[in-house]
């Protein structure tokens, strides 16, 4: 049993990387940058420090790239975050995670504001130990700045008695960097291949599936990564999700 988990938040505990992704574009849009609503979703997990370089030429980022970010972030509070809704059971695996004695903290790659909000959507204010955000780290994920960060915030635990919570690629890679294993869910729209070959070591289709199988898994007393995995015929998350 993991001492802490770290949990990433948008797409694993909050219905919101469509709506991220909705935002980046039109503020790409914005400033003259047209970007398919695809290839902004792909990139949704990492913060926008690390996705704003995928689509910009580094001359376009020293004219205009801080700009745009924070026209994104100020049109995502006032226009999107309005419409994010946490998943099914997120409230419960989080309160599961403190009553079995370890430290429940968040570690998201979203700035500040957008964080406090997320976690009040929640009602999980009672349950989180530490948060960390964006705001907290030089670097955002795929870095494992936040990672380090969140550990020290949970009283300094060890990497390796920690376990994160993610749903991106971004996760996995940035969690693996700070020497911590890393449970991916699907509800933020990779699959499980991808999840596996970024360094997952179990798959669940969501928050509510990891709740009900919680102590085969991981986090509980007898999971094995192998038997965590889900299968090709696992009910998926709908197209719109995240």
């Amino acid at each position: 049993m993991p001492r802490a988990v770290l949990f990433d938040v948008d797409g694993t505990l909050v219905d919101s990387v469509a709506l991220h992704a909705a935002a980046w574009q039109e503020a790409f849009a914005r400033f003259g940058k047209r970007v398919s609503l695809e290839e902004v979703r792909r990139q949704i997990g990492k913060g926008g420090d690390q996705l704003v370089p995928v689509f910009l030429t580094e001359d376009e980022q020293r004219r205009f790239g801080r700009a745009l970010q924070d026209f994104r972030s100020e049109l995502y509070v006032r226009e999107y975050l309005p419409r994010v809704r946490p998943f099914p059971g997120a409230r419960e695996l989080v309160e599961r995670v403190r009553a079995a004695g370890a430290a429940a903290v968040l570690a998201s790659s979203a700035r500040g504001e957008e964080l406090e909000k997320m976690v009040r959507l929640l009602g999980i204010e009672h349950a989180v130990e530490a948060k960390t955000s964006a705001d907290d780290a030089e670097r955002s994920k795929p870095s494992p700045d936040i990672f380090r960060a969140a550990l020290a915030r949970a009283g300094g635990v060890a990497p390796a008695d920690a376990i994160a919570l993610g749903d991106t690629p971004w996760d996995a890679i940035a969690a693996g960097r700070a020497g911590v294993r890393t449970i991916g869910v699907l509800a933020g729209g990779f699959d499980e291949a991808e999840l596996l070959a970024a360094g997952c070591i179990a798959i669940y289709r969501d928050a509510r599936d990891l709740l009900a199988r919680y102590d085969g898994s991981p986090l509980g007393t007898g999971g094995s990564p192998a038997s965590a995995r889900t299968t090709s015929t696992a009910p998926r998350p709908s197209a719109g999700g995240s």
